[in-house]
């Protein structure tokens, strides 16, 4: 079984942050490989200032380049919106019967993470990879179960500060990945 994570994300736009952290839990965990799942809504957030789905894409892949161990996924572009987790795990099991899934997720999901659809059956049949978020206090999670913390760098760069930078007419080429700050720079998203 090739043990996957699933880093569930707007990516608007994706950052060196999520590249960071993603890069940490493959070398510091048991994963071999992990999917970049772009969301085209999350139920908990409003769709402003949301580039399209093909775009937010195009950027995570420009990002990852021709890794093997990270893949841009677009599977929730093709099911029903809003998008639930327990309902893309399952899609996934279908698509990918070698695959054993594991979550990725910031510790400010974990908080809400009983207010997610199936909540209890996503945790008794998967792994949840939990990195630490500024604002939380991890403390109070503790490794039970399928929850395991990992210790990544804790990262105060977010897509928020990117398309205001970007707005401000910053330079921001050292807060993304080369390739995907050039596509972004190219179409002039965020500058207005």
């Amino acid at each position: 079984m090739n043990k996957t994570g699933l880093f569930f994300g707007s990516f608007n736009p994706v950052h060196n942050g999520h590249m960071i952290i993603a890069n940490y839990i493959l070398e510091y965990t048991d994963l071999e490989q992990i999917f970049f799942v772009v969301s085209p809504q999350n139920p908990f957030k409003k769709r402003a200032n949301l580039l399209e789905d093909y775009h937010r894409l195009a950027l995570v892949e420009e990002a990852v380049g021709d890794s093997t161990k990270y893949y841009a996924c677009d599977i929730e572009f093709k099911m029903p919106k809003p998008s639930y987790t327990i309902d893309t795990l399952t899609y996934l099991k279908e698509r990918y019967p070698k695959k054993e899934f594991s979550l990725i997720m910031g510790s400010d999901n974990l908080k809400s993470f009983h207010k997610w659809k199936n909540s209890n059956q996503i945790i008794e049949n998967h792994k949840l990879y939990v990195y630490p978020r500024p604002g939380f206090d991890d403390s109070k999670f503790k490794e039970v179960g399928n929850i395991t913390l990992v210790n990544a760098p804790l990262m105060e760069i977010s897509s928020t500060f990117i398309r205001n930078a970007v707005k401000e007419k910053k330079n921001i080429k050292f807060f993304m990945p080369e390739r995907a700050w050039k596509y972004l720079r190219e179409m002039h998203f965020y500058e207005k």
